[in-house]
């Protein structure tokens, strides 16, 4: 292991220690996150935190920790690692890259309750876990689609930005979209369907960061003075709002006349503020704060064997110019 790898672990099982040290004989209840630096992932810390100051006499701790960097993805795979070799009396795990932290699951093989949160395993490894608590992906895609339909009912071209390439929630968004705008299930890309078309060099990858995601759209504006539409798949962009307005600004003038179109996923505090400032024309949000304050009592039903549905959704909230309720508020 790389010595940067041995300081994260290390720096993992301090403050895994010192969890245990303060909870004295309390079991602890583990949420492993793609990445620290992400504010979507901290709401779902919010939740955790909720959960436990109303929880003070319950044997369970809330642990909630994760990579600093959300490109980390070995990172986030050695947590979980260290976690389970460590003992946990459950975790619940939203995997960057889907696949490897399937591999290393199922090399450890745990006796302790694993679930998935806002990102599942990949299809054919879900057997390794016991649910997944968080978005209906899929349908978040859809509704995206259906926003891009009512403002473009002739299609046009478009770019979506995902994040990683091996994420499963953002590519099944990512297939919610295409299978919606382009009229039928299966649609590996969009080349002309229901009129839609992604545009070369599309889609982009942001590894889940924030600077990456905006000099990605400043890029696409720039080699696509005529790109009817641009998808942020997930927030990234908008997770660094100076940065996000300043290249926005440089289309406001196409946005105002919806000649040039944007919707993004989620709805944190920044983002409701850019929608309502006209740099998105909707906002599809998920409810990270639910899925960490359920997280902990999903995973105590699993500790006592209780039987859980698989998959549990957490809903979504819709911004646009016909409802603009939930943004206005928020």
């Amino acid at each position: 292991m790389n010595p940067l790898k041995l300081l994260a672990s290390a720096a993992l099982a301090v403050a895994l220690s010192a969890t245990m040290v303060a909870a004295k004989d309390k079991k602890t209840l583990a949420i492993v996150v793609k990445g620290l630096d992400n504010p979507f992932f901290e709401q779902i810390n919010l939740g955790c935190k909720k959960w436990m100051s109303e929880n003070k006499d319950s044997e369970y701790e809330c642990f909630y920790t994760g990579p600093a960097s959300s490109a980390d993805e070995a990172g986030a795979v050695q947590i979980v690692d260290d976690l389970l070799t460590r003992g946990v009396a459950a975790i619940a795990i939203s995997p960057s890259n889907a696949p490897a932290m399937a591999n290393r699951i199922r090399q450890i093989n745990p006796d302790v309750p694993v679930m998935t949160i806002d990102a599942d395993l990949l299809e054919a490894d879900r057997e390794l876990r016991t649910t997944y608590l968080g978005t209906d992906n899929y349908l978040m895609g859809v509704y995206m689609a259906e926003e891009a339909a009512k403002l473009k009912p002739n299609g046009g071209t478009v770019c979506l930005q995902l994040g990683n390439v091996a994420a499963d929630n953002i590519n099944a968004r990512a297939q919610g979209f295409r299978d919606t705008a382009g009229g039928k299930k299966g649609i590996d890309r969009l080349t002309g369907q229901n009129g839609w078309t992604e545009i070369d060099g599309c889609p982009v990858f942001t590894n889940d960061q924030a600077d990456l995601a905006n000099q990605q759209m400043a890029d696409t504006f720039t080699a696509n003075p005529d790109l009817d539409a641009f998808m942020l798949i997930g927030g990234w962009a908008q997770f660094a709002p100076q940065a996000f307005a300043q290249v926005t600004d440089q289309v406001m003038d196409r946005l105002k006349s919806k000649d040039l179109i944007i919707i993004a996923g989620d709805t944190l505090p920044p983002q409701t503020k850019a929608f309502r400032e006209g740099r998105t024309h909707a906002q599809v949000g998920q409810r990270p704060f639910e899925m960490g304050y359920r997280a902990p009592d999903v995973m105590i039903q699993l500790i006592n064997g209780e039987t859980v549905d698989d998959p549990l959704f957490t809903g979504l909230d819709i911004c646009n110019a016909e409802d603009s309720g939930f943004c206005e508020k928020n």
